[in-house]
């Protein structure tokens, strides 16, 4: 399918599964506009390179997904810059692990405000532009803790949840205005974080690289293998589609049945 003509905004897209989302998306022919932290020079190398390897155009927003006057400000650039935004995916997250009666106060307060507020920020402002365009595509990226829960990670199980809620909500909201909300609900994921975390478990125990996949993944899925961001950026390209147009309110499970358990 094509894309073209189309402008997504993609946030938490410099690293990790937003990336593998912007790739696809440009790869089906949409301008981007990536956000995210971390070098400006390779944020800047990553820019370049995709709007050369994909013919689009493609912009970067710094905006901190905790501050919603950034968030509305970095709709309105993307808006400026490209003309719209047609596809929001809300992608940016952060975690924080702890027994609920240890979770530090602030931890809960980052990781909701990243994690669940942000999402609603960044649809507040993107939605009035879809409805008076009649189309759109809001792909929230939420997590198989968004369906089901795990010790420790109150916060982020509690965000993810909320996510799902919300998506549902936008969904019922705009089913009449030509616009899709829907949530993806990954299970583990192969980003180059968690490659960096299964390498130093292996090598603080001593063991390989394949034993701790095997750990890794047997914990919660029953298939032993990582989602990788390239097919949840699929996913997302298969949203945007006029196959996807009546798929609304849906969170879409990636996640070797994690939770069909």
């Amino acid at each position: 399918m094509s894309l073209k003509g189309k402008v997504a905004l993609v946030t938490g897209s410099t690293s990790g599964i937003g990336q593998g989302i912007a790739r696809g998306l440009a790869a089906a022919g949409a301008d981007i506009m990536l956000n995210g932290f971390g070098d400006a020079e390779q944020i800047e190398a990553l820019r370049a390179g995709m709007a050369a390897q994909f013919g689009v155009r493609v912009g970067h927003s710094p905006a901190d997904m905790a501050k919603p006057e950034q968030i509305a400000a970095m709709v309105g650039q993307t808006e400026a810059t490209f003309g719209a935004v047609d596809v929001l995916v809300n992608n940016a997250g952060i975690q924080f692990v702890a027994n609920l009666e240890e979770f530090p106060a602030e931890r809960w307060d980052a990781v909701i405000a990243v994690n669940l507020s942000a999402v609603f920020h960044a649809m507040k402002a993107a939605i009035p532009g879809m409805k008076r365009r009649g189309w759109g595509r809001i792909i929230n990226i939420a997590s198989a803790h968004g369906l089901v829960a795990s010790a420790q990670k109150v916060a982020y199980v509690a965000a993810k949840h909320g996510v799902v809620g919300m998506t549902k909500v936008a969904a019922i909201e705009l089913a009449n205005h030509g616009v899709t909300a829907n949530a993806i609900c990954p299970g583990w994921v192969l980003t180059p974080l968690v490659q960096r975390q299964l390498e130093d478990r292996a090598k603080l125990e001593g063991t390989d690289l394949d034993t701790q996949k095997h750990r890794f993944l047997t914990e919660k899925q029953p298939m032993e293998q990582f989602s990788t961001p390239e097919q949840i950026g699929a996913l997302a390209v298969f949203l945007c589609s006029e196959g996807a147009k009546t798929i609304t309110g849906a969170p879409l499970s990636v996640d070797g049945g994690w939770v069909a358990q």
